[in-house]
């Protein structure tokens, strides 16, 4: 596997995080304040999807902080429909994959700019991934706080650890 599609695979483990998140909860909680005020899953939505569309839209070719992007406005409380919130979430993403499908692994040195400070395509793409990865854990907190008890884990549930890992230790048929 090249290392430009092991990181779109951590960028789909994210998005796929999110996305379960989303689908547990109801309408009203996707723009429901997080607590003390924080932001909604609407409003982290709007921000990475306006993060997404900006640094990747002409990825190679423009800075990546776009003059179009109003991020303060990312911020604004907002009453969505799911609908409005997956349409604005998938755009965000249309253009990350969009720019990560034109990239190989000899792309990963080149230079692109972002908020006007060079970054070499690797580690613009890493600091994208732990962009991403901090605002979906904000995600499936919030979900997981709204669901309480009805929350269905996303990963490996509670105390189920050691029976993941002899079914990983079977498949794989390691010793440890």
């Amino acid at each position: 596997m090249s290392i430009v599609n092991s990181i779109r695979a951590e960028f789909d483990r994210y998005k796929s995080l999110a996305e379960r998140s989303f689908a547990q909860l109801n309408d009203e909680e996707l723009s429901q304040p997080g607590p003390g005020g924080g932001n909604s899953v609407a409003i982290i939505c709007w921000h990475v999807s306006g993060n997404l569309r900006s640094r990747f839209t002409d990825f190679l070719s423009t800075d990546g902080e776009k003059p179009w992007r109003n991020r303060d406005e990312e911020f604004e409380g907002r009453t969505v429909t799911r609908t409005e919130l997956l349409a604005k979430w998938e755009g965000g993403w249309r253009a990350l994959y969009d720019a990560l499908g034109g990239l190989t692994d000899a792309d990963l040195s080149r230079t692109v700019t972002i908020r006007t400070q060079p970054h070499a395509v690797h580690e613009a793409l890493h600091r994208a991934l732990a962009h991403i990865s901090y605002h979906v854990g904000q995600i499936v907190y919030l979900a997981k706080a709204f669901r309480g008890a009805n929350w269905q884990t996303l990963t490996i549930p509670p105390g189920a650890s050691e029976t993941f890992n002899e079914g990983m230790r079977a498949q794989y048929k390691r010793p440890w």
